[in-house]
């Protein structure tokens, strides 16, 4: 179990935090050539700091600083060991500043510290040395050809590697994307959030004091036009890899078509559905996942199952035991280990998250500041509120008589993350999970697998790969055959 400091002690780390202000590029903080950036605490609207933003000729820069590390071969050429050894280094350091990096990441995002401390952080450092572990347990693989050839299909790092975070978890979506990216050997260019900037400019330092070299990992604060065009325009980064909005992923098809047919991988939004059918056991289980699946993290969370597609021979004692639930999901100052749920990220998002507030609300339906209360509404299934991703803290309830309806309202969406069916039977659970158009299914549970497990989504929920797992460490790299031909010289060929 995890064990919390109080809040007394958390607002002291707080107090005596130096937070980063610049970008990171070339092993250093260097002065960028944007404005400044107000880091502003979404719970208190306080600014914590200003963080001088990158620009294009910064992206540049950083740009062909990646490219001379990536060609000179100090990181990409490395002895797959070594890179381990590296990675393994960094999650050591991060694990010595665990508390820190925990209220930066709750400063910075709103999110509360128990979700801080016993999520972000440690999975973090897991996913990072999870990769690293993998780095020398891969290999690559030779194809039946005869006696006159020997063919190599090997991996090869794709080169610079753009990364561009979303702003829900920063801290984590950083580890899923530099951990795979690291560790086969490419250079990256991390470009955070403009909200959430801190954790990962603290990261990349460590990274550097751990041993990544000059060049191999950098940080460029900044919004879209300054610095996630210039990068998706860029004709010599090889790759980006996006997480956030649907529709600012389709700007990155966008602007690898425009520029160097650059490899884009996407991880966009959710509207996903959480399917209670007739027959599920252990109603109070299945209300603990529910409140969960809907409310943790603020909803603010791509595979936040928004949508509750329940039976409605279980939706009146199972809505009893959900809403007992709720009561105990408290909201309030995210430095308070006590509370559940934190703050809106800012002002302009818990806007559009109050705007699909109204009366005849189950429960909640309030804003108070940043601050938006878990809420629950019955809903037809055409509704705004069941079709619009919300990311906030709003759950849907939609009634249905069957099976079959379930499944047909859990895909009558334009989206495919994540779902979850909860069934007594076996058949049905299989029949229900290979049904539903969705990246990662469930049953009889929330979650989105583990860090083994592929991660990503159908239709306009994702494109080119999945994060987590071997094949987040395959999309990284290039796949190159080569052929050996063993025949003797002397005897001659036969080509022509």
């Amino acid at each position: 179990m995890t064990e919390f400091l109080t809040r007394t002690e958390y607002a002291a780390i707080a107090a005596e935090i130096d937070l980063p202000a610049a970008p990171y590029i070339d092993g250093k903080f260097r002065k960028g050539s944007g404005p400044m950036i107000e880091t502003v605490n979404p719970a208190t609207g306080d600014v914590l700091t200003r963080i001088g933003s990158a620009g294009p000729d910064d992206v540049d820069f950083a740009v062909q600083k990646a490219r001379e590390a990536f060609d000179q071969g100090v990181w990409s050429r490395l002895h797959p060991s070594e890179r381990k050894d590296v990675l393994i280094r960094l999650c050591k350091l991060i694990t010595r500043r665990k508390n820190e990096l925990a209220v930066m990441e709750s400063l910075d995002s709103g999110k509360p510290i128990r979700d801080c401390v016993s999520i972000d952080v440690p999975e973090t450092i897991h996913t990072i040395k999870w990769h690293a572990e993998l780095i020398d347990k891969v290999y690559d693989q030779t194809s039946p050809t005869g006696d006159d050839a020997i063919s190599m299909i090997i991996r090869e790092p794709i080169g610079v590697v753009a990364a561009v975070l979303p702003w829900n978890f920063p801290m984590m979506m950083l580890a899923w994307k530099i951990g795979p990216a690291l560790a086969v050997g490419n250079s990256v260019i991390v470009k955070p959030a403009e909200q959430t900037t801190l954790t990962a400019l603290r990261i990349a330092e460590l990274a550097h004091m751990a041993g990544v070299p000059r060049g191999v990992l950098q940080v460029l604060p900044g919004d879209g036009p300054s610095v996630g065009e210039p990068l998706g325009l860029h004709m010599d980064v090889d790759m980006v890899s996006f997480t956030g909005s649907t529709e600012t992923g389709k700007r990155f098809l966008r602007y690898a078509a425009d520029s160097n047919l650059k490899k884009v991988v996407l991880e966009c939004g959710g509207k996903n559905p959480c399917v209670v059918l007739a027959d599920a056991e252990n109603l109070d289980h299945v209300a603990g996942h529910v409140v969960n699946a809907a409310f943790w993290n603020m909803g603010e969370n791509c595979s936040a199952a928004s949508r509750l597609i329940v039976h409605r021979d279980v939706k009146e004692p199972l809505m009893e035991r959900i809403l007992a639930r709720v009561r105990d999901w408290k909201t309030g100052d995210p430095l308070d280990p006590a509370n559940h749920l934190g703050a809106m990220i800012d002002a302009e998002h818990c806007g559009k998250v109050s705007g699909y507030l109204s009366d005849g609300a189950i429960v909640g339906g309030t804003a108070d500041g940043n601050f938006v209360m878990p809420t629950i509404y019955e809903v037809s299934k055409d509704d705004a509120r069941a079709r619009d991703e919300i990311f906030g803290p709003i759950l849907s309830v939609i009634e249905v008589a069957s099976t079959e309806e379930a499944i047909a309202v859990a895909n009558d969406t334009a989206y495919g993350l994540a779902a979850s069916v909860f069934t007594a039977n076996a058949r049905t659970a299989i029949r229900a999970a290979r049904d539903i158009r969705a990246g990662t299914v469930t049953v009889n549970c929330y979650g989105e697998g583990d860090i083994a497990t592929p991660f990503g989504g159908y239709k306009q929920s994702g494109f080119g790969g999945r994060d987590n797992g071997v094949h987040a460490h395959d999309q990284f790299t290039e796949i190159k055959t080569i052929w050996i031909d063993l025949t003797d010289p002397a005897e001659g060929d036969n080509v022509g």
